[in-house]
């Protein structure tokens, strides 16, 4: 269980889109907080490949190399 303090002018936009949508501030918050997750998650990925690269020496491969050893041509 969750329980968030929000000012008031945020609860007012919340409320007010519930309102609009018929959907609950709960489903709202709920969506905002897995999307933001989401992109955390994948800025993490992100990161440690990146980090990865250098430590590797900063070796890349063309984009058409990638896609022949994937199966992925056209």
């Amino acid at each position: 269980m969750l329980a968030i303090r929000l000012d008031e002018k945020t609860e007012n936009r919340l409320e007010e889109l519930a309102g609009k949508t018929g959907r609950t501030k709960t489903w709202y918050a709920r969506k905002a907080i897995e999307t933001y997750l989401d992109d955390l998650e994948d800025a993490a990925i992100a990161a440690s490949a990146y980090e990865e690269y250098l430590l590797d020496g900063g070796i890349s491969s063309p984009l058409e190399d990638v896609r022949r050893r994937l199966g992925l041509e056209n």
